[in-house]
């Protein structure tokens, strides 16, 4: 396959006038004319890499922490409609046995390969977080860190957890994240802890926040809390949920402006609902209803995302984010938060092709995943 007359966003995130085959599942060359059997004509649009999705429990009505294969793959097919190529099914704060269950069945799914998005492995969030910050996570199930039981976990799916959040504040957090730091990316997250302990849990393994600002400790002038320690800390990455509800859009430009075209990560943190009409949901065993798009618990407190990574893209572009930081926030920089960007994340030559084709107003012409066209609205 060769696609023409594109502008193709090249590994240095530049945007450059140039053709692009694939040879299997790979990019086989990108020279400035190229000549196939199989010529694709993308004038007029970009390519870019495929969007990568590091936080994402549901859409579709279904579920990670279902254990259904079937569900899976729903998640998977529905999105590489939204440009998504790669994802990494994340759990909740629910039962030992249910994690389980959950992590067996990605793995399981990732051996069977479905159609669409590719399952790179398991963000794990819960269940060892605060009490103080669960959001929308089931208070029964919260609990200390407990590196034996993450161990377990670990081994027992064959080293498929890409990435486990903790609250640094709570008791055996620090022998966990030096032990758990060597095996996957460490992240702080539904915490209380307060500037200097973020800071502690920095320097001993954490490189990684989850949904800034959203379930952890905010930044005042006088208390910067881990919002501060993140912004202060060059080693640590963040998550940004960019659907303009979780996150005011002026906030939302000084944060990118403030982390910088590296370290800002977009996630979806999507739920069920997404995909779905309004209406009444489910997350970890809970109810959510949803209202204009918005996902709540009855006592108000926010119960995920329903939007999309290309939703987010949009958003981020029309709020007046740097283009190039947006598409690396959405593919470069949270492949190597997963320590895939070998693969993932960029377009270079023999890397995955998995290639999103946008249009000038940003709509979804193409989705090529892993070499093969899996979405076509030209």
């Amino acid at each position: 396959m060769i696609l023409k007359n594109a502008k193709i966003m090249d590994d240095t995130f530049t945007l450059v006038d140039a053709c692009l085959s694939t040879e299997g599942e790979r990019i086989a060359d990108i020279a400035p004319d190229l000549h196939g059997e199989e010529e694709i004509d993308l004038a007029g649009c970009v390519v870019v890499p495929g969007f990568v999705d590091i936080h994402i429990h549901a859409c579709v009505g279904a579920d990670t922490c279902d254990a259904s294969t079937a569900g899976l793959a729903k998640m998977a097919a529905h999105l590489v409609t939204k440009g998504v190529t790669s994802f990494c099914p994340t759990t909740m704060t629910v039962s030992h046995e249910e994690i389980e269950d959950a992590l067996a069945t990605v793995k399981a799914c990732m051996d069977d390969r479905p159609f669409g998005a590719a399952i790179m492995g398991v963000n794990m969030e819960g269940p060892y977080i605060s009490i103080n910050k669960k959001g929308a996570q089931k208070g029964e199930y919260v609990k200390n860190p407990n590196w034996e039981e993450f161990k377990g976990f670990y081994d027992g799916c064959g080293g498929i957890i890409k990435l486990v959040d903790i609250a640094p504040e709570c008791e055996g957090a620090d022998e966990f994240i030096k032990k758990a730091s060597k095996l996957c990316t460490v992240s702080i997250a539904h915490t209380d802890a307060d500037y200097d302990q973020a800071k502690h849990a920095f320097n001993i393994g954490i490189t990684h926040a989850t949904h800034l600002y959203n379930a952890m400790s905010g930044m005042t002038h006088r208390s910067p809390g881990v919002v501060g320690a993140v912004f202060d800390d060059e080693r640590v990455r963040a998550e940004i949920i960019c659907d303009g509800f979780h996150i005011n859009p002026a906030v939302l430009r000084v944060t990118f402006r403030q982390l910088g075209e590296d370290r800002s990560v977009i996630v979806s943190d999507s739920m069920r609902a997404a995909g779905e009409p309004d209406g009444i949901s489910e997350l970890g065993g809970q109810t959510v209803y949803v209202k204009d798009g918005q996902a709540r618990l009855k006592d108000g407190t926010i119960a995920g995302s329903t939007t999309n990574m290309h939703q987010e893209v949009c958003n981020l572009v029309r709020f007046g984010v740097p283009f190039k930081q947006v598409i690396k926030s959405a593919t470069i920089n949270p492949a190597r938060e997963i320590h895939e960007d070998a693969d993932i994340g960029s377009i270079k030559v023999g890397k995955f092709a998995d290639l999103v084709v946008l249009d000038n107003d940003l709509n979804i012409k193409m989705v090529i995943a892993r070499g093969k066209i899996a979405v076509d609205n030209r």
